[in-house]
């Protein structure tokens, strides 16, 4: 196990965590770099794709793998659980869900859940997939790209406070402090 303490920041303040990286492949790949020297999942990538866990598991939309023993079985008037179980806060973290998957579309949006929300390895993909080896790593990549743009994360920072200083001046003069 590869644990590490993060700081997250709720509603009532921020504290401290203890989260087990080598959980989740996406948190691997963003720590590994590429042949060209560069990290195999950029930090807005990798941002985007936990953003997308996060609501997943807000959502609980994983499904069940055991047998719910909550709810009687004699009793007729209870339904099965479903939407009438969900808090505002589920219902919106599925909505959040539904609309980041339909904005990167269904050419990436397997790919995502797969690697983001069912931890599932890029090996694993490749083969259910029956996809080329190595193949994957550049599917993630648009899909993560997508995924980012949508949430609004960019590579580069934007806006005044990392505009390019604009003047007056001819473009060969410069600014001079005596």
């Amino acid at each position: 196990m590869a644990l590490s303490e993060r700081l997250v920041e709720p509603g009532s303040g921020a504290r401290r965590i203890t989260v087990d990286d080598a959980e989740s492949p996406l948190s691997w790949l963003a720590r590994r770099r590429g042949r060209d020297g560069r990290m195999l999942v950029a930090p807005h990538q990798f941002q985007a794709g936990e953003r997308l866990r996060a609501d997943f598991t807000r959502g609980q939309m994983m499904p069940r793998t055991t047998s719910n023993w909550s709810s009687g079985v004699a009793s007729e008037r209870r339904g099965p659980s479903g939407a009438a179980d969900c808090t505002e806060a589920t219902i919106a973290a599925r909505q959040r869900v539904n609309a980041a998957l339909e904005t990167v579309g269904p050419e990436f949006s397997g790919l995502l859940l797969d690697l983001c929300c069912f931890l599932k390895g890029l090996e694993d993909i490749e083969r259910d997939r029956r996809w080329p080896a190595r193949s994957a790593k550049v599917v993630l990549q648009l899909g993560l790209d997508r995924l980012a743009r949508h949430y609004g994360y960019l590579a580069k920072a934007r806006g005044k406070t990392h505009a390019a200083v604009r003047t007056w001046l001819a473009e060969d003069a410069s600014f001079r402090v005596e």
